[in-house]
């Protein structure tokens, strides 16, 4: 009985207050050079890039977080995420930007 009043009353709140768009995800997973150059530089809104790792301990805590700041924008900003392992010709592409990530990320 309780666990179906429970889904009645989660079943009445508007998508909106739970912080889900029906519209579009904050957050992709590229996949291949042609959706990024569709997806990323050609974006009209400014986009976060996680570059990760399945294997990498760093991007599994940074990630997650990463995805919520960029939830909380509600569509201003959108976040590609893009498997280094997938996608090494990307990884390799923008070398710069993942070194000036990491030695921020050894700063703090």
């Amino acid at each position: 009985m309780a666990q179906r009043l429970a889904l009645r009353r989660l079943l009445a709140v508007p998508a909106r207050a739970l912080g889900t768009s029906a519209a579009r995800p904050s957050a992709f997973n590229v996949q291949d050079g042609g959706d990024f150059q569709e997806r990323v530089v050609n974006s009209a809104k400014p986009v976060v890039v996680d570059f990760h790792a399945q294997w990498c301990g760093p991007c599994k805590i940074l990630g997650p977080r990463l995805e919520k700041m960029v939830a909380k924008q509600e569509g201003k900003v959108v976040m590609a995420k893009v498997d280094i392992d997938d996608h090494t010709d990307l990884a390799i592409e923008y070398e710069d930007f993942l070194l000036v990530a990491r030695r921020w990320e050894q700063k703090s």
